[in-house]
């Protein structure tokens, strides 16, 4: 019985995971940390008042339910305690606590734990200008509606994050959307039994300000102002707003009180209790500094996330740009081509092939179909699938195939161009089908003596599945849209391996194809650029080619791509600083390739997670909205994409999945490429399993055509929007394809 596989460990993985996780934790944390404040006026609706005592109701703001008859504390004649809730804030706090310390007033002020730990040197400020600590929740959550573990929670990491901020503990608590004692309802007064039985009091106003509304200085001053003489504990707000009204009133409001006869003080001090801040234990101000440093790092991380962000709007609206100006320029230039001399030199086209049957016989004849003149090479790169056996039997003209060992995919393509016969060379995948006009039109711009090779319009041909549509959109807006702009600027990096066409004397000048990253073709390209040779992109000469259509199959081929790209890019390095055609690849052509194909999709993925971030902490209307705008901005540049490349834009309703699905992908890829960049590791090629995609689409293409009264539309009728060719009827095939190497 056969050895059941055991499921393979991967460390990368693992770590992507831990990171994934971690990542969430702090977004989170400083989610919580950063929350906006809610107006207090928008508290519970009101219940009864059955439960709760009479000496609640009618006595004092001070209410200690801790002990047997349940009592209050008023605030003498004479008497103000100020006290701010929701703080502290970074901007208006400071303010308070001036005017505060310019009057010689100390105050209670009713701290939000998050805010807290965002802001500790504000939470030590308060405590050495000699006004009180107090609680205030740590999220600004209602307590009538928490269960109690997160009641437990809210208070204990409230008095944690003064702790630690601090050093002192504090027994005052007010709850959120709280007001006067007389207006505490059934469900009120059960949070103030359950912070009671945690050893808070709690405390509330006589007399409320009003400020959160900004109803004006003026107002504010005089809702502050009690009956005369009579004490009161004040209810103002150092945060939640702009809070310039309250610090106004402020100082108009202490000095007129003072010469009304009364004193400020705190409010314990105000109701005969001892100071509400005591020295904290060890422990607490050792694990309330543990939560200031993991909020500090959270908030930090989110802070440096945010001007990533910012970097990849700069970079979406930077590729928006060169779609419509760039490309749009490019578009315009193609006509050019027709307007010189006509290229009628013939054409060696090789071949790499290594187990390529499933493709190989339509990629051929699709070829040999060519209306330009050809010869066809096929170099067998130590197939085991009997692909050149294959070849040989379809009996071709013009068509030979040489064998060797197999030595990768730079061999075989050397090797085709040490027997390639003609000056002009177009190098093509096994798993690609060229239409009839294709190759004429690849060489069609060496008319121009300065032009050294060509980049052909590669499409997806098998775009039935999500997957390999999501691929079609990729072609399309991304590599398609880069060689327009490359084309334009003169900094061709990647001359396709599915389709390119390379003068003799480029390959010559550039040392032939390097086998020392696995993105020859990009290796190739930029050594080509770097000899200072003009590198062009047609984009009517147009190949098909067959996608990945698995997630494991997308993933190795992109990794090998990311990372190939990855090596040419650092082989080629110094070409950023050089002058002349090296320099312009290297600052047009490698900076693009590191902005758009490494900076951007590694960094994109942010676009989201501040979705997800936004729908939970912050404005979720706002966040949706911008989300949808950036998506309809990358919709819009995709739709004229596909409108240069004459494509259907009916596929562009998954553009969502492109950002959502498809972008996430591309992203782990990235990630393994960047980590497997850093690690030193070397990678092997790898070969995608072949399916016979193209040979059944052109099968289905040829029935079509030879039937045009059938009413059944083939996979590709349906899928693709512009035709893949069908091999020729007839084509010639009395001598045999002969057999060199």
């Amino acid at each position: 019985m056969p050895a059941i596989p055991r499921p393979r460990f991967r460390l990368s993985w693992f770590f992507a995971f831990i990171a994934t996780v971690l990542l969430g934790v702090l977004l989170v944390i400083s989610g919580l940390a950063g929350a906006g404040i809610v107006n207090d006026a928008l508290g519970h609706e009101p219940v009864g008042t059955g439960n709760v005592p009479r000496a609640v109701l009618e006595g004092g703001a001070v209410v200690d339910a801790a002990h047997t008859p349940v009592s209050s504390r008023s605030v003498p004649e004479g008497t103000i305690a100020l006290t701010f809730d929701d703080g502290p804030d970074p901007r208006w706090t400071p303010e308070v606590l001036a005017v505060l310390r310019k009057h010689g007033v100390r105050a209670t002020f009713f701290v939000v734990g998050s805010r807290a730990t965002s802001h500790p040197e504000l939470i030590r400020a308060i405590h050495q200008s000699g006004s009180e600590l107090a609680h205030h929740t740590f999220t600004h959550a209602n307590p009538v509606e928490m269960p109690l573990w997160q009641l437990d929670l809210e208070l204990d990491q409230t008095q944690l994050a003064i702790s630690g901020a601090a050093g002192v503990t504090s027994y005052l608590f007010r709850p959120p959307f709280s007001s006067m004692a007389a207006s505490i309802d059934d469900l009120g007064y059960r949070t103030v039994q359950e912070a009671a039985a945690r050893g808070y009091l709690s405390v509330f106003s006589d007399t409320d300000s009003d400020d959160w509304g900004r109803p004006g200085v003026e107002t504010i001053v005089r809702n502050s102002t009690p009956p005369a003489g009579e004490g009161a504990i004040v209810l103002m707000h150092d945060a939640g707003g702009d809070r310039s009204q309250t610090v106004a009133a402020l100082d108009i409001l202490i000095p007129s009180l003072k010469q009304q006869g009364y004193r400020f003080t705190t409010v314990t001090a105000a109701v005969g209790l001892p100071p509400a801040n005591q020295p904290a234990p060890g422990d607490d101000r050792f694990a309330g500094g543990v939560l200031l440093g993991v909020v500090g790092v959270a908030i930090g991380v989110v802070t440096v996330l945010q001007w990533i962000l910012l970097g990849v709007g700069i970079l979406v609206v930077a590729r928006l740009l060169l779609m419509v100006l760039v490309a749009r320029r490019h578009a315009r230039r193609v006509p050019g081509w027709s307007l010189l001399p006509a290229v009628t030199a013939p054409v060696s086209v090789i071949v790499p092939a290594f187990n390529e049957k499933a493709n190989i016989e339509v990629a051929i004849r699709s070829i040999v179909a060519s209306t330009h003149p050809i010869e066809v090479i096929v170099v067998d790169d130590g197939s085991t699938d009997g692909t050149a056996e294959l070849v040989e039997a379809l009996d071709l003209p013009g068509v030979r195939v040489v064998r060797q060992a197999n030595g990768g995919k730079a061999a075989a393509l050397n090797a085709g161009v040490r027997h390639a016969r003609h000056d002009l060379i177009v190098m093509v995948d096994g798993d690609t089908i060229f239409e009839s006009e294709t190759v004429g039109r690849l060489v069609r711009p060496f008319a121009d003596p300065e032009v050294g090779a060509v980049a052909g319009n590669v499409k997806i041909a098998n775009r039935a599945t999500f997957l390999t549509r999501l691929q079609h959109i990729e072609y399309v807006v991304g590599f398609n849209i880069d060689r327009r702009a490359h084309d334009v600027t003169g900094s061709m990096p990647t001359i396709p391996g599915a389709a390119g066409a390379f003068h003799r004397a480029a390959l010559t000048d550039a040392g032939g194809v390097s086998r020392e990253t696995l993105a020859e073709d990009t290796d190739l390209t930029i050594a080509i650029g770097r000899a200072g040779w003009r590198m062009v992109y047609a984009a009517d000469a147009v190949a098909w080619t067959e996608a990945p259509t698995s997630v494991r199959q997308l993933r190795q081929q992109r990794f090998r791509w990311t990372y190939g790209t990855m090596q040419a890019i650092w082989k080629h390095r110094r070409a950023i600083l050089q002058r002349g055609a090296a320099g312009r690849i290297g600052r047009f052509g490698l900076l693009h390739v590191i902005a758009f194909q490494i900076l951007l999709p590694v960094t994109a993925p942010l676009i989201d997670v501040f979705l997800v971030y936004g729908l939970f902490f912050l404005n979720p209307v706002t966040t949706l909205v911008l989300w949808l705008s950036v998506l309809g901005i990358q919709t819009a540049g995709a739709a004229y994409a596909f409108h240069l490349d004459g494509e259907s834009k009916r596929v562009l309703w998954m553009m969502p999945a492109q950002q959502l699905v498809y972008r996430q992908l591309m992203y782990v890829v990235l990630g393994q490429s960047l980590g497997a960049a850093a690690s030193g590791i070397r990678v092997r090629w790898q070969q995608m399993r072949r399916t016979g995609a193209l040979e059944a689409m052109a099968r289905r293409a040829d029935t079509t055509v030879q039937d045009p009264e059938s009413t059944v539309e083939s996979n590709l009728v349906s899928d693709v929007d512009s035709p893949v060719p069908a091999p020729a009827a007839g084509v010639p095939g009395d001598s045999p394809a002969r057999r060199a190497g």
